[in-house]
């Protein structure tokens, strides 16, 4: 595969493309008018630049982020990495040092919440967890034509481009296990969990236990950067603009004439052809925000944004469309800390990684370094007046906050479908998108948290002496642990940043991913996946193939 190099265009902007690194006026480049003008280079839109530009259309996508993986042009990392064709993205275990290195591969002031803002999104800078969800979650969320029986080519597709590993390292050894043979000793033998390798039974996840399953190739990162976005960038018809951050969509009426974005400061224009369509791809806060700062939201919304000098478009020009922003999810989380004779942490330096582990890494790719710091997942789900609520936990190799000594791990529960906790994304008065405040645990019945604690409360019946939990006392109540789980603190209700949903199919969308009261503006990523079973990038990047096949059928 030929290595693609970004290149400075007069205005400062980074692009890559499959044509020879040449130099082009930014005249050149806006009179090009674009099929397919793709906003956001995440998992989601990375994957619709792929198929679009497979399918012949001229696609631009424009990405407001930067540089992440050595072969996108990124070169932050830690000094051991020097000489290597690697930066601190490519390497797994490095994933929690996000704020470690010189360059921000988060959002900073431009968002009121944490997300990647870098090629590739929150791939780029997440743990790599990649867990197909079940079918039910198709056939009890998703609308008419997104049942599972309408995404298995979809699924297929993706399994096929995506590989994902449960076993990362190259030397076929598994590492750091010691939290995982005590997680499964009282999960497993204890709990009466099954033994499943995950993504080979996806539908199972009642009971169920494993070692987790990463987007990892080679001992390094993987994800849609290393996949999709490698065949488009092969293409002529193709064009990865990094450095550009969109404003909002140009349009006329209900038609989108193209977007406009900011390139050092300037601001500057891409056009559609009269047939184009932009596809928003920025997720689930940021996109809802270019919804609204192109006057398409709540009318209360778009008022703020006209009286805080934000939105230059006359009132009658605006579209109604209440759902834009609605039904925010987020997994709500709970630590738990445990701790073991038997048990050795494992924490992971930036800087000095012990020597053996280093090399380890560098010349085998093998030892801790090919994988984040899960080492366990497991799932059940809690049934109450015929609705069923997913919940997850993970094992990971350290322990947290107050509980960092060499025997503790953390146990992570989230909740995850079937939660009824949503909230909505709202703009501060500079316009700067987030989750409005104390939306978790929010449902009337305060089933959520009953759900998370039921979870909690049925493993803890089976918690053997061997292990001792720190910030939870082992014989804890459920009305306690229904209070704990919902009370925020360093170990509970808090965000995972798991951001999903916001933009609903049905009501902000219809089920061709086209916005409501729109004709060729169309939203494909996390705003369009309702909660999930399982992490969330597996079904953001299903929900994205399946609309690339129903955005091309529209002709």
């Amino acid at each position: 595969m030929r290595t693609f190099f970004l290149e400075t265009i007069l205005v400062g902007l980074f692009t890559y493309g499959a044509a020879s690194p040449t130099p082009r006026s930014t005249t050149t480049r806006l009179e090009s008018d674009w099929d397919v003008i793709i906003v956001g280079a995440g998992p989601a839109g990375i994957v619709v630049a792929d198929r679009m530009s497979e399918a012949g259309k001229r696609t631009l996508l424009l990405e407001q982020g930067g540089p992440s993986y050595y072969v996108t042009g990124g070169r932050d990392r830690p000094h051991w990495l020097n000489g290597t064709k690697l930066s601190r993205v490519d390497v797994p275990g490095l994933y929690k040092s996000i704020f470690a290195g010189n360059e921000n591969l988060t959002c900073g002031a431009l968002l009121n919440a944490y997300c990647g803002c870098t090629v590739g999104g929150s791939t780029a800078i997440n743990a790599g967890l990649l867990f197909q969800p079940p079918a039910s979650d198709f056939d009890l969320y998703f609308p008419e034509n997104w049942k599972s029986v309408d995404v298995q080519d979809a699924i297929a597709k993706l399994r096929a481009k995506q590989p994902f590993t449960d076993n990362p390292s190259e030397d076929g050894i598994r590492y750091l296990q010691s939290g995982y043979t005590a997680a499964r000793e009282w999960i497993v033998d204890g709990a009466g969990y099954e033994d499943v390798q995950f993504n080979s039974v996806p539908d199972q996840k009642t009971k169920v236990f494993g070692h987790p399953e990463f987007n990892y190739v080679g001992g390094q990162r993987s994800g849609p950067t290393k996949t999709y976005l490698q065949s488009a960038l092969q293409r002529p018809n193709f064009q990865l603009m990094i450095g550009a951050r969109v404003t909002h969509v140009l349009r006329d009426g209900d038609h989108a004439t193209g977007v406009s974005a900011i390139i050092n400061s300037t601001e500057i224009t891409f056009s559609l052809c009269s047939q184009g369509r932009v596809i928003l791809s920025g997720g689930s806060l940021f996109t809802p925000q270019l919804l609204m700062k192109s006057g398409i939201g709540d009318p209360s919304a778009l008022m703020n944004l006209s009286q805080n000098g934000l939105l230059d478009l006359p009132p009658s020009s605006w579209i109604n469309n209440t759902a834009v922003g609605d039904k925010l999810f987020d997994n709500p989380n709970t630590f738990i800390e445990l701790s073991s004779p038997s048990i050795s942490s494992y924490v992971y330096s930036y800087n000095n990684p012990p020597i053996q582990d280093r090399d380890l890494y560098l010349q085998n790719r093998s030892g801790p370094f090919t994988f984040a710091s899960e080492t366990g997942a497991f799932w059940n789900t809690i049934a109450y007046a015929g609705e069923i609520t997913g919940v997850q936990g993970t094992i990971d190799s350290s322990g947290s906050n107050d509980f960092t000594d060499n025997n503790t791990i953390t146990l992570n529960v989230y909740g995850t479908s079937g939660m009824r906790s949503l909230g909505r994304v709202v703009l501060d008065k500079n316009g700067t998108p987030g989750p409005n405040a104390n939306f978790f645990y929010s449902d009337a019945e305060n089933r959520d948290a009953q759900d998370v604690a039921t979870f909690i409360h049925d493993i803890f019946q089976a918690l053997p002496t061997s292990l001792t939990p720190q910030n939870i006392p082992r014989n804890i109540s459920m009305a306690d642990l229904v209070e704990y789980v919902s009370t925020p603190s360093p170990y509970a209700a808090q965000q995972v940043q798991h951001w999903s949903s916001s933009c609903r199919l049905g009501t902000c969308v219809d089920t061709n991913t086209q916005v409501i009261g729109m004709q060729n503006l169309f939203v494909v990523d996390s705003s369009i996946v309702p909660p999930l079973t399982t992490n969330p990038v597996f079904g953001i990047m299903i929900a994205a193939e399946r609309a690339s096949e129903l955005i091309l059928a529209l002709g």
